[in-house]
């Protein structure tokens, strides 16, 4: 923010835009044939869905909010209707 003077929202909106990138060149990369197994693929982007799940609204490891709770709860807690 310093070195470009821009606003703390103005960073946040670059940085997010290259999360949504990011996102998109790991969808792309998981579609395309590979010789690695699908089940070490699939550990490696379950994790990195957890850490946005965790800090997309700020650090939800450290300061657990709703958001993360919630998630938790419907995850493990609350039965799926059928």
């Amino acid at each position: 923010m310093e070195e470009y003077g821009v606003t703390a929202q103005e960073a946040y909106d670059v940085f997010n835009k290259h999360v949504e990138s990011a996102w998109k060149d790991v969808n792309q990369e998981l579609l395309k044939p590979t010789e690695m197994p699908t089940e070490v693929l699939n550990r490696s982007l379950n994790l990195a869905r957890v850490m946005d799940v965790l800090y997309r609204e700020g650090d939800g490891y450290t300061y657990v909010g709703k958001a993360a709770k919630g998630g938790i709860t419907s995850l493990l807690i609350e039965p799926i209707a059928l």
